[in-house]
């Protein structure tokens, strides 16, 4: 316990410091990142090296909330206008705790394991949610699972929800007439094929090979890279209920510590909510946006996916495991999405269901 207070009061003292002094303080290790960040966060040169510096601050301190506060934590964010973190807890004693590490605090009525716990009861009963329901997922900013569904069918919800038996009242149903969709098999950069008949993007390099979707190689094993070149084969994937693969390279490929624009990947250590990050796919390239709700459970017409984070990075067909950065650190692969969110699987829970190593830059 002294360990994680005492790194939630360093975390403190580093968003301090920062706000003194952002460009002092933070060297950005990647950047690459800063152009795409300007661009889609409508963010000046300095206020990209500011913002990475008091998210990836926030972020840290985050993490060491989490595990000071047990049963009580009821979810965390990062405000971008307050540019601090927000805590909340079930428990009011808790507050002051909150406060002296160094974040906003407030009281809430869940706690982050009884949301988690009501996607845990939805996820059991996924088989029998009507095809109208398009996704759910815990949202820590409103402190519910917000369940998703197709205009006009939210008495689909109700009866999904009845048959649960979850409380409802941890429940925002909100309804939306884009449904996600797998994004593969579109020309663009960057990219590797899949039998010659699909092509996805490369997430992040892993000894022996690289991690990417799965459901990319559910399409098939043999894979080529840049001008046909034989690149290797898929040993393991995982899709649907996740969606995470595991390719094998030949000797023709050498895996680096890099994303495909140079950007060095030092770990990771995974982003708050509200926290800014960047996709790099064969698509559409270097694209931006902020990390949104954790813990996503998402329904594509060819399966569900668990798990998942949901961001407003902007990505086309193609861009499909593509990989999300904050920062320096690697977040996840990208699944799939609609016309203004996008999904991806955490890298995190790829790399240890399938015993791979993250090469580091």
């Amino acid at each position: 316990m002294k360990k994680v207070l005492g790194a939630a009061a360093a975390a403190a003292l580093a968003v301090s410091a920062i706000a003194a002094s952002p460009a002092a303080a933070f060297t950005p290790l990647n950047p690459d990142m800063m152009p795409a960040m300007q661009q889609d966060l409508g963010l000046t040169y300095d206020q990209a090296v500011a913002a990475l510096a008091t998210e990836n601050a926030a972020s840290t301190l985050s993490e060491s909330l989490t595990a000071a506060l047990g049963d009580t934590f009821a979810g965390s964010y990062y405000d971008a206008t307050t540019k601090r973190l927000h805590v909340d807890v079930t428990d009011a004693s808790k507050l002051d705790q909150v406060k002296a590490a160094g974040a906003d605090a407030g009281v809430a009525r869940f706690s982050a394991t009884q949301l988690n716990s009501t996607v845990d009861r939805l996820n059991s009963a996924e088989a029998t949610a009507p095809k109208s329901v398009t996704t759910w997922g815990v949202d820590s900013k409103t402190n519910r699972v917000t369940v998703t569904v197709e205009p006009g069918k939210a008495g689909d919800v109700d009866s999904y929800l009845a048959k649960t038996g979850v409380d409802k009242g941890a429940v925002t149903v909100v309804e939306s007439a884009d449904r996600p969709s797998l994004q593969y098999d579109v020309r663009g950069g960057d990219a590797y094929y899949i039998a010659n008949r699909a092509r996805c993007s490369i997430g992040f390099s892993v000894t022996g090979g690289f991690v990417s979707a799965g459901h990319c190689a559910a399409i098939g094993s043999s894979l080529t890279g840049y001008n046909q070149v034989a690149m290797g084969s898929f040993s393991r994937y995982s899709f649907p209920t996740n969606d995470y693969s595991l390719a094998r390279t030949n000797s023709n490929w050498t895996p680096r510590g890099v994303i495909n624009n140079g950007t060095r990947v030092a770990g990771s250590t995974e982003a708050a909510t509200g926290t800014s990050a960047c996709k790099s796919g064969s698509t559409t390239g270097w694209t931006c946006g902020t990390i949104g709700a954790k813990n996503q459970t998402v329904r594509y017409a060819e399966g569900t996916v668990y798990g998942m984070t949901a961001t407003n990075i902007h990505s086309e067909g193609g861009d499909s495991g593509g990989s999300i950065i904050a920062g320096n650190q690697g977040q996840g692969l990208l699944s799939g999405g609609n016309s203004t969110t996008m999904y991806f699987f955490p890298l995190n829970k790829a790399l240890s269901a399938l015993g791979a190593t993250l090469i580091r830059g």
